[in-house]
């Protein structure tokens, strides 16, 4: 599997960014899908995940109610839907794919159990 991440930017805190990541190689729809960020000095977190189906979305409590994950298993593509943006959202952002049946759990799980990465895309927000 091959991830693609697009749609990064630089905007204005309050403003919004829509990211892609686009899947190729083989379905991922039997996957969950995620986004993961990094911040200059600071370790990979988690921001938000979905389920293979699509039925259930779990949220880092720093983008809770300000981001919204969504994937279209018919193209292969999760997105990630971002309002409200602040300065401490600047990160380089990645979207990865697993098997794991609890997204609940990449909350806590190391970054690197993930089963695939794509490359990040970079989002700056200035104050």
């Amino acid at each position: 599997v091959q991830l693609q991440a697009s749609g990064g930017g630089s905007v204005q805190a309050g403003g919004s960014l829509t990211l892609s990541c686009a899947a190729s190689g083989r379905s991922v729809s039997w996957y969950a899908l995620a986004w993961f960020r990094q911040a200059p000095g600071k370790e990979r977190e988690f921001v938000a995940a979905t389920s293979w189906a699509g039925g259930n979305q779990f949220y880092a409590d720093s983008v809770k109610g300000r981001f919204t994950i969504s994937r279209d298993n018919a193209k292969n593509t999760v997105y990630l839907q971002m309002n409200s943006l602040k300065p401490e959202d600047t990160a380089v952002y990645y979207c990865a794919a697993d098997d794991i049946l609890d997204i609940a759990t990449l909350v806590s799980r190391p970054p690197a159990e993930m089963d695939y990465w794509g490359k990040g895309t970079q989002v700056t927000v200035s104050s």
